[in-house]
């Protein structure tokens, strides 16, 4: 499954449906001119503004013009940082809420040197990942979980080698504070995913904490649809449109079985499970399963509920074998009908031990 995005796919499929409030949300062009700040996503409708009144370092500048009909235009401009080892925006947040926070580098050879970059990103004092854009032409996304613990949050780059940091996009979304919790540590997105063999990805506004769902369908998977309207009224607010697809076993004694493999092999999990019944069950049909991540987690004679979401997680951290992560969903013996799942996410814990402080502290 995906670690990463391709820039170039993001705001051209994706599935949009209705307005909805951009509350809390940061959305940084970086590298874009103050005259051309903000300005309305026409993708999605996400208003992007300049990052110049967030940080005092770095140059502006722009990818190969080759690239100006494959990117959005977020992705066309970017800061890189010629000068000193560490460069930090500083952003105003909520200290205790938890922050969808996504930072896209697109290297478009802006300086011509055709010299892909390798930097270190951290979180304030904790580093958040190395980023390495070799053969990632349409350069990369990535997305983190974390719960700001003051008023200011520092997101800096560090220079580790002869290449230059850059950035071309910061998007930090608020999320509800009883959804992603872990026992300490951020959470770093392994996949985010719906059961759908046809789709696009879906983004905001479908999804108003505008977290990013790709499809993905398994070959030994087969696909049930509805186009009812789906209750998503849960903390987790997953997209409707995410909802009204779902993967069954082709084989429907078997178990549906999904499998991935957690960076590092070694990473603690967090799991979160989206299921509604999208089927009409005639009166002598039921639908009910085992949900087992083996070696971790067990829930027994789940059955989903009508039209309505309901979401399990994992409370507590796992860490999956050697082999990597194994989720099953085995039909009872009750059943007469197969498992399903609709969507799936999960997450690897980040530690954050040093303590953030803001570089206007």
């Amino acid at each position: 499954m995906r670690s990463h995005f391709l820039l170039a796919m993001i705001g051209t499929f994706a599935v949009i449906v209705g307005a909805q409030t951009q509350e809390g949300f940061i959305s940084l062009n970086c590298g874009l001119p103050v005259d051309e700040s903000p300005y309305d996503d026409s993708f999605n409708g996400l208003t992007f503004t300049s990052d110049s009144a967030f940080i005092q370092t770095g140059k502006s500048s722009r990818v190969d013009k080759s690239l100006n009909k494959i990117l959005g235009k977020q992705y066309l401009t970017l800061r890189y940082f010629p000068e000193g080892r560490r460069n930090c925006y500083s952003l105003d947040v909520k200290s205790g809420t938890n922050y969808l926070i996504a930072v896209s580098s697109v290297y478009g050879n802006y300086d011509g040197l055709n010299r892909d970059p390798k930097f270190d990103i951290y979180i304030g004092p904790n580093k958040w990942l190395s980023m390495d854009l070799e053969g990632r032409q349409n350069g990369t996304k990535e997305e983190i979980i974390h719960k700001a613990r003051s008023n200011s949050l520092d997101i800096c780059l560090h220079k580790t080698g002869e290449t230059f940091p850059i950035i071309s996009a910061i998007e930090i979304r608020p999320l509800r504070n009883n959804t992603y919790v872990t026992k300490s540590g951020a959470l770093k997105l392994s996949f985010r995913v719906y059961l759908n063999n046809t789709a696009g990805f879906i983004r905001y506004a479908d999804d108003v904490r505008d977290r990013i769902w790709f499809p993905f369908f398994g070959s030994s998977y087969a696909q049930i649809t509805t186009d009812l309207n789906i209750n998503n009224s849960n903390a987790y607010e997953v997209p409707k449109s995410a909802l009204r697809s779902a993967a069954t076993p082709k084989n429907t004694s078997g178990p549906l079985v999904i499998t991935w493999t957690p960076r590092p092999s070694n990473a603690q999990v967090y799991l979160y499970m989206h299921f509604a019944e999208i089927q009409a069950l005639e009166a002598n049909e039921t639908r009910e399963f085992d949900v087992i991540l083996k070696g971790n987690f067990n829930h027994s004679g789940f059955r989903p509920t009508k039209l309505k979401v309901f979401t399990l997680f994992t409370e507590e951290p796992m860490q999956c074998d050697s082999r990597g992560c194994h989720l099953e969903l085995v039909r009872t013996p009750k059943s007469t009908l197969p498992p399903l799942i609709n969507a799936l996410e999960a997450y690897a814990v980040i530690e954050f031990p040093q303590v953030e402080t803001s570089i206007s502290d």
